[in-house]
């Protein structure tokens, strides 16, 4: 039994990096810290919410790394000086990636009320209509 990818199909070419897309989104691992949301902002906007409350801005990073966002959270032990009684907010570092189709740019990051807000944009592409010349092939 053989299996059908995208780049196998004949009518599909060109389409290899996307498979390669949708392996690299299945393994970026589905842990659930922190919690976030997606919302479509307009037709062509997004917005990416995540709970990060007890983190600072010198805590968060926000990079684009090969066509994936990446959101990283490093919060400082300094629990060192202190005596706690219960501890049930961790101090844990947390890394969530989401793919980025091609047109896709990331906007601002703002955080506020213990929510950090990411704002992506999807550029509308331009339809081109291509003529390509037929030559005529020389006898041999």
């Amino acid at each position: 039994m053989t299996k059908l990818t995208l780049g196998a199909h004949p009518y599909m070419l060109g389409f290899e990096q996307l498979e390669r897309l949708l392996e690299r989104s299945a393994k970026s691992g589905n842990e659930g810290y922190p919690p976030f949301n997606i919302e479509q902002t307009s037709g062509n906007s997004y917005r990416i919410t995540l709970a990060v409350a007890g983190f600072g801005e010198d805590d968060l990073s926000v990079t684009v790394e090969d066509r994936q966002l990446v959101i990283r959270g490093r919060q400082r032990d300094d629990s060192e000086d202190r005596v706690f009684l219960h501890r049930g907010i961790a101090a844990r570092q947390f890394q969530r990636s989401f793919v980025l189709a091609d047109g896709v740019e990331v906007g601002a990051a703002v955080i506020e009320n213990g929510l950090l807000h990411v704002d992506l944009t999807r550029a509308e592409p331009e339809t081109v209509v291509q003529t390509i010349k037929i030559n005529r092939g020389s006898k041999s």
